[in-house]
């Protein structure tokens, strides 16, 4: 049996410009962070002659081809894996649709499994890249490159994505006080709702494609504001961090009128209102997780419960994709710091 874990995220400043409609034209830039908050694969060989495939619904199937989980499906081709007398499962901390980036990390962890199972080592960004080439190119799904490389390299982490594909990557280069700070001071709360961000990501795709200058020109402002968060993150001014995640977040509703709602609207005002310095929907937008920086934590935390929000607590993770169980070498990715495709 093979257990691997990928873990979810939060994105810092910048998030929109790794999709590929932007950086290949005016190259991407983005903070994120990986956190304690994880995507399990299970992987386990069994005497039966057809492949027992388990997540929210249950596969039975006796070809890789015929499996419906496109994710699986791909995955399991690209590495050469047949189906026969295989059992994978599939179970996640928080669920799907939320924002923290649950199919990139469900991807890479399934991609980690998979290279276990049949003897291979790859690097963090080898994985992140054949993930990026599942979502992507194999499945045309309008998606960006945060997902998958922060799940493989995890940590508090910039990432610079080049027009020619190449993605390079460094640990931000903050003290560890101020990591501990803003680990400790950056709460998230779950709105209750669950979307795909699909449709979102489309339209920003579509007009990025198009050359709609409105949207370009958010996307560059948005780039800029995550070249100020690093720049703000990296002198330990957590404030100026926070205020940044404001105007972000301001910015971040004008590239579409599903990114938010009236009742989305409500409890970010009524978050800023109650010891919120910043705060922005994690994700896409439309629904998922709405984070605060906040030096007062009790009061953010009693107020959003009186609204309904349910607060999740985390840490930061720091070891990215990795194998938990059943390793028959290191269990950590190789590092591959500034390579990728």
């Amino acid at each position: 049996m093979i257990i691997t874990r990928s873990p979810l995220r939060i994105s810092l400043g910048g998030g929109g410009t790794d999709l590929p409609s932007y950086y290949r034209e005016h190259t991407g830039f983005l903070i994120a962070a990986a956190i304690d908050r994880h995507v399990h694969i299970i992987i386990n060989r069994s005497i039966l002659p057809e492949m027992i495939l388990k997540y929210s619904q249950t596969e039975r199937v006796a070809d890789v081809a015929q499996i419906q989980h496109p994710l699986v499906r791909e995955a399991m081709q690209l590495v050469g894996v047949p189906a026969q007398g295989l059992e994978i499962a599939a179970m996640a901390d928080i669920p799907a649709g939320t924002g923290l980036g649950s199919s990139g990390s469900f991807c890479t962890a399934l991609l980690r499994g998979l290279h276990e199972l049949n003897g291979g080592n790859p690097s963090a960004a080898e994985i992140a890249e054949q993930a990026c080439h599942i979502e992507i190119d194999r499945l045309q799904e309008p998606v960006g490159k945060q997902d998958q490389y922060i799940a493989a390299v995890g940590g508090v982490t910039c990432f610079r994505f080049n027009p020619d594909g190449h993605v390079e990557y460094w640990p931000l280069r903050a003290s560890a006080d101020t990591l501990r700070r803003l680990e400790q001071n950056l709460l998230l709360f779950f709105t209750g709702y669950t979307r795909s961000a699909s449709d979102v990501l489309r339209e920003q795709d579509r007009k990025t494609k198009a050359a709609d200058a409105s949207m370009i020109d958010n996307l560059h402002f948005i780039k800029e504001l995550g070249l100020k968060s690093k720049e703000a993150l990296e002198a330990g001014d957590l404030r100026g961090f926070a205020e940044l995640m404001n105007i972000h977040w301001q910015s971040k509703k004008q590239r579409s009128g599903n990114m938010s709602n009236s009742r989305i609207d409500a409890w970010y005002e009524l978050g800023m209102k109650n010891g919120g310095l910043g705060g922005k929907l994690i994700g896409a937008g439309g629904g998922g997780f709405l984070m605060f920086y906040t030096e007062e934590h009790d009061r953010l935390c009693q107020a959003m419960a009186q609204a309904g929000l349910q607060h999740v607590p985390f840490r930061f993770d720091f070891e990215g994709t990795r194998v938990v169980a059943g390793a028959t070498r290191s269990s950590a990715l190789r590092p591959a710091l500034l390579r990728a495709a």
